[in-house]
């Protein structure tokens, strides 16, 4: 009997951690695409953050539903369409100055998704730019100043870790 109850526990468990694998799996290309964004303001390259928010807001319209828990499909409908503006306004211009001011709120509604559901087995560090007085988040604690690339690209200082 114990051989079996053992079998049966392990079997929830198996099926629980495939679950959970599959409801962060389906939500982690956001956070992806959101660094790849990030990087792009940190290099000061227009053109590539641009282009990488076009494939963000594409990655957010294409995540179904169906695939997550309940408690993440709320926190993420919650947040869905403000992602979506944030990214679309990026995308849309070639400014750096007005990609890097959309990335700020961008950053703001990516970080509270990321308090709620798991979107990596990663540290996510939230990090605090005080001369912009505005948050980005980094998958390194290494500060890489988004909002002023190379003009001032170790300003700032890690604010948050979420594990």
């Amino acid at each position: 009997m114990k051989p079996l109850i053992t079998t049966a526990v392990l079997t929830l468990i198996i099926t629980f951690s495939a679950n959970a694998q599959k409801t962060s799996s389906a939500l982690s290309p956001v956070l992806s695409f959101y660094y790849n964004v990030k990087d792009a303001l940190v290099n000061s390259d227009a053109n590539e953050a641009s282009s990488k928010a076009g494939g963000l807001v594409k990655t957010i319209n294409s995540i179904d539903l169906k695939t997550i828990a309940a408690a993440e499909q709320r926190a993420f409908g919650v947040i869905k369409d403000k992602l979506v503006f944030d990214a679309n306004n990026i995308s849309e211009t070639k400014n750096l100055e007005k990609q890097r001011a959309f990335f700020s709120s961008l950053s703001t509604n990516i970080y509270s998704l990321t308090k709620v559901v798991k979107l990596t087995d990663q540290v996510v560090y939230q990090a605090y730019c005080p001369m912009k007085k505005t948050f980005w988040l980094s998958k390194e604690p290494d500060i890489k100043n988004p909002y002023y690339g190379n003009q001032m690209l170790s300003c700032g200082k890690v604010n948050d870790m979420l594990k």
